[in-house]
């Protein structure tokens, strides 16, 4: 099974981006997954199910550590040849 999971971290700074922001995007980008799209107001990631929850796992608990007060995320599984 394929997931896609969208995340935000919180709270947002417009001028530079928060130390939990940085670590989340971190974690999707040296995680296993094969999609990673980074952006200010939102971050996807895409991968195998077992890579993509890993990875959630990691994310939202070192966010927290890194001063997140709030993570959001989605998580929709990608079916056969959508992208």
């Amino acid at each position: 099974m394929r997931l896609r999971v969208e995340f935000t971290t919180e709270p947002f700074d417009l001028d530079e981006a928060p130390a939990h922001a940085v670590v989340a995007r971190e974690v999707v980008q040296s995680a296993a997954l094969d999609a990673v799209d980074v952006g200010p107001f939102g971050n996807t990631a895409e991968g195998d199910a077992d890579a993509v929850l890993t990875a959630v796992d990691a994310l939202v608990r070192r966010s927290l550590e890194a001063g997140a007060t709030r993570v959001s995320l989605q998580i929709n599984v990608v079916g056969e040849g959508e992208k």
